[in-house]
């Protein structure tokens, strides 16, 4: 067992862990945030992204032991004082989510495509940004509508 220390939505998390313990098993497993899926165990879809030190990231790429003195952020901790972050409710309004697995990893994927270009983005660069990530229910068409719509408010 190893011993390490995280920040995740803003609560420090001191355990120990194996050293083969994926990051996205250690959040979900341990400190119950079921909001990152597990979606196809290759990091292809994209449902396990989250934020590492403000990067997007696929959970299931990473060691929890590699993310010892980081700072974490879930679908969870993205809505503060009960209001969601204005790409979750670009999503709702925008219909952009169907069965909704994919779309954890698609709105983290999604906030730092919006923190790095602002509302600069086309459709193609949305699409573009975003292909790390797959929908297998929506199309993608309310997806990009969505954020564009987050990237103005």
């Amino acid at each position: 067992m190893i011993p390490i220390a995280l920040t995740v939505n803003g609560v420090r998390h001191e355990t120990e862990v194996e050293p083969r313990t994926l990051l996205v098993d250690y959040l979900r497993d341990e400190l119950g945030l079921t909001g990152t899926k597990i979606g196809c165990d290759t990091s292809v879809c994209g449902s396990c992204t989250i934020h590492l030190d403000g990067h997007a990231v696929k959970s299931c790429t990473v060691l929890a032991v590699q993310a010892d003195s980081c700072e974490v952020t879930t679908i969870e901790g993205l809505a503060h004082g009960g209001e969601l972050h204005p790409l979750q409710e670009a999503f709702w309004e925008r219909h952009a989510l169907q069965c909704g697995f994919c779309t954890p990893g698609m709105i983290m994927a999604g906030v730092e495509l919006l923190d790095t270009n602002g509302d600069r983005l086309t459709d193609a660069e949305i699409r573009r940004g975003l292909e790390g990530n797959i929908c297998r229910c929506t199309g993608y068409q309310h997806i990009v509508e969505a954020m564009h719509e987050a990237a103005v408010s």
